[in-house]
């Protein structure tokens, strides 16, 4: 097993992956997000210390934090889109996507992946836990296309690790003071060659609370008709 698989299984046992829902949780969510944005210069100061948007409140949002002695220090903001809520932050920006969702496709926005600046320096693997949520949530809800609305340095390590292409260039984003560029995968197509490099990024059975209880969202999300959702 490659080294870097390794140092995630340990980091998991220690780890716990939370969907979060009450207003105590995400305000916490939403105060490390003002952290880390600012930690990185991209978005401007504000008194309250926090950053949230309208998406924070939608009904395909779903929040995950993942949780080290107690304290959340990474989280990830995920909108599951589909015909029955064609509404993701991403598709705001790059309005493109629409037309793949208005064929049937189903799409996995991305955004506000934030990791604790104050433990970076650790070697605690949070980025791959991190992504672990949005892959093992493509599964779930049985996407067909994930979305990634990044900045351009950070697009190498979402191309070597999870198979994404660059689909529309650095545009302006709301609220940020650099411009994003979107990256896509085809994550059924993808999803093999990704596990076989990086296999920790699939559900573990040996450490059952490595996976992750998404919400089912019946009624706000309908899966394609490509395929069939899959607990992950």
């Amino acid at each position: 097993m490659p080294a870097m698989n390794k140092q995630v299984i340990e980091a998991l046992k220690n780890a716990r992956y939370r969907v979060l829902s009450e207003s105590q949780d995400l305000e916490e969510v939403y105060r490390l997000r003002y952290k880390c944005y600012r930690a990185e210069r991209t978005i401007a100061k504000n008194e309250r210390g926090i950053m949230s948007d309208a998406f924070d409140e939608t009904a395909n949002c779903v929040h995950v934090g993942v949780e080290i002695e107690g304290k959340i220090l990474a989280s990830v903001r995920l909108h599951p889109v589909s015909m029955l809520s064609p509404t993701a932050p991403s598709l705001e920006v790059f309005p493109e996507i629409l037309q793949d969702i208005e064929e049937g496709q189903t799409a996995l926005d991305t955004t506000r992946f934030v990791i604790d600046p104050s433990v970076r320096k650790q070697r605690v693997p949070l980025n791959f836990l991190a992504l672990r949520i949005p892959f093992l949530a493509t599964i779930f809800y049985d996407i067909d296309l994930a979305l990634a609305a990044v900045r351009t340095e950070h697009a190498p390590f979402y191309r070597r690790y999870l198979g994404y292409k660059l689909a529309i260039e650095p545009r302006s984003y709301p609220a940020l003071k650099k411009p994003i560029q979107l990256l896509t995968a085809d994550v059924k197509e993808q999803r093999n060659a990704v596990l076989a490099r990086t296999p920790v990024f699939g559900p573990i059975e040996d450490i059952p609370h490595s996976n992750v209880a998404f919400p089912e969202l019946s009624g706000i999300y309908a899966a394609s008709r490509s395929g069939q959702s899959a607990a992950a």
